[in-house]
């Protein structure tokens, strides 16, 4: 802390160079590493940025002067984009061009892409500070750093996982080493679940977010104007004060055109709310949020058990399994009636998935998630729409039409059916399943977004909602999974509430029992054994 204060120098917004004096953000984050360092482990941390908060310049300075006052250092910064990688690296040549000339370590060399500094005294002990940009390649391979700069993570390559794993491998798990990912966010991707995992407790990174209240800088002048209700929320919620209200409303007004969304992407005032308004989710991301923050774990999880002869499925049971690939967060009403969309194994997915839903309240009810031949996948999902009182099943067919095939060969009661135009003949046909299109894809997703804007707490389930949140509107206008994430859960669940309208909406009545006449019962007596069990069937056991 004495020596970056003391001798480190930046550019200040006027354009002056200045001492650098850590903000409050900034001090946050070396609080952090340092307290880490005070605890004997490795200093590790994961940083949520807002605008300007000086999060890289705090990062650049400790690992200019962790590497240039000692030996045998390498230090590493990978940026996004390489004029990022150009602006770190001006970082360091302007700490470097401004210390006191008895604190400069001589160099070996200094170029846009690494500085060596010689202090090793002849003893070929040097230091150097390596700047790489993330779509190089083999970034970072056969290395070892001490030090390591992640910058702006969440707009790495789609592949950013990958090359983040081989990294992080490049630093000794020893308390003398650093790490620090930092980023804005863009959307709910890899970022957000190393962040999500750091704020559980679940990794070695301290989670570090500064809101822009933090900042002492953020204020203006208060001249007794009316605070709007959201206004009073957020002072009430975050203790602020008239004159942080004042700068944030010039800030929107006279910054952002007027747009609070904007704003709260570029200044978020908490870690939710800069997820939340980052990326282009076609969904409801507050909604999602919430739903993510109140999930709860199913009632129990399994797979169906029964007997196949080869030609009809029976004996039907549910075996619970923690491992199985069927989840249960509301056990089946005997009087309530259900919708079950299906998503088929087919591009861009190796998933089955079905979603079952309560089709009165179009609650989420039970989940199916499993790689599956399509054979096993039909026999599962008949037991599934059986367990759920011959719920109505909507199998999208794009891909294969084997599924509602064999369901209608199983005898399954209820298919979707859909209908379509004989362009030889001109007449309308009925054929069983959904059939994706460029007519039905936006109107269901349109449904399901209106389900989520509306009634969020329908949904149930992690992992559908965390796809949700990954599902967003390309430039070119097409609503889809963004790249490296799935939309399965998204589209079965999409399939189930627009096939509502073929099942009941009132709760159900058990059927009256059917009264034998003498004519049923001389049928039955001369019918064979398979006739038998199908007038069973359909009349119940005679008296």
């Amino acid at each position: 802390m004495e020596y970056i204060q003391r001798f480190l120098r930046i550019k200040s917004k006027t354009a002056q160079i200045i001492p650098l004096q850590l903000n409050a953000p900034q001090r946050k984050l070396y609080d952090a590493l340092a307290e880490q360092y005070r605890r004997g482990k490795p200093m590790r941390a994961i940083v949520l940025k807002a605008r300007q908060m000086g999060f890289s310049t705090l990062t650049e300075a400790m690992i200019f002067k962790r590497t240039a006052t000692a030996r045998n250092i390498k230090s590493g910064i990978v940026a996004h984009i390489e004029q990022a990688t150009a602006n770190l690296f001006g970082m360091f040549k302007l700490y470097y061009d401004n210390l006191p000339e008895a604190l400069k370590p001589k160099l070996r060399a200094s170029n846009a892409r690494e500085v060596v500094f010689d202090n090793g005294e002849g003893t070929g002990l040097n230091s150097q500070i390596k700047c790489m940009t993330a779509m190089g390649k083999g970034v970072g391979r056969s290395d070892t750093f001490q030090n390591l700069h992640i910058s702006e993570y969440a707009f790495w390559p789609a592949d950013k996982a990958k090359i983040l794993a081989g990294l992080l491998q490049a630093v000794p798990h020893t308390p003398d080493t650093m790490i620090v990912i930092e980023s804005t966010p863009n959307g709910y991707d890899h970022f957000k679940e190393l962040w999500d995992a750091a704020v559980r407790g679940e990794s070695d990174f301290a989670p570090v977010f500064c809101g822009w209240n933090e900042l002492d800088e953020y204020r203006r002048p208060y001249d007794g104007f009316e605070f709007t209700p959201k206004e009073t929320e957020l002072m009430r919620t975050y203790a602020l004060d008239p004159e942080q209200i004042a700068w944030r409303r010039w800030c929107i007004a006279n910054n952002f055109n007027g747009d609070e969304l904007l704003f709260r992407q570029e200044y978020p005032i908490c870690a939710q709310e800069a997820f939340i308004n980052s990326g282009e989710c076609i969904f409801d991301l507050e909604a999602i949020e919430r739903g993510l923050a109140n999930a709860r774990p199913p009632l129990t999880r399994g797979y169906f058990d029964y007997t196949y002869n080869g030609l009809k499925i029976s004996n039907i049971e549910f075996r619970q399994d923690p491992h199985g690939f069927i989840e249960i967060y509301r056990q089946p009403d005997p009087n309530t009636p259900y919708v079950i969309g299906a998503d088929t194994a087919g591009e861009g997915s190796d998933r089955f998935v079905a979603q079952v839903i309560d089709n009165i309240t179009g609650l989420q009810v039970a989940t199916f998630k499993r790689r599956f031949d399509e054979a096993l996948f039909a026999r599962q999902l008949y037991c599934l729409g059986m367990w759920y009182n011959k719920a109505l099943v909507s199998v999208e067919v794009n891909f294969s039409s084997y599924p509602v095939k064999e369901l209608d060969r199983l005898g399954y009661p209820k298919q979707f059916v859909r209908q379509g135009e004989d362009t030889f003949a001109g007449t309308m046909y009925h054929s069983y399943g959904f059939k994706t299109t460029s007519v039905t894809r936006p109107v269901i997703i349109a449904t399901l977004q209106d389900v989520v804007r509306q009634s969020p707490e329908l949904i149930c389930d992690r992992d559908t909602l965390k796809e949700m949140s990954e599902f967003i509107r390309t430039p070119s206008g097409r609503a889809e999974a963004a790249k490296g994430s799935h939309d399965d859960c998204v589209m079965a669940l999409a399939i189930a509430y627009y096939s509502r309208g073929q099942q009941s909406f009132v709760k159900l009545v058990a059927d009256e029992p059917v009264t034998w006449t003498e004519d049923m019962r001389h049928d039955y007596e001369a019918a064979d054994d398979e006739q038998k069990k199908k007038i069973i069937e359909m009349w119940g056991n005679p008296p």
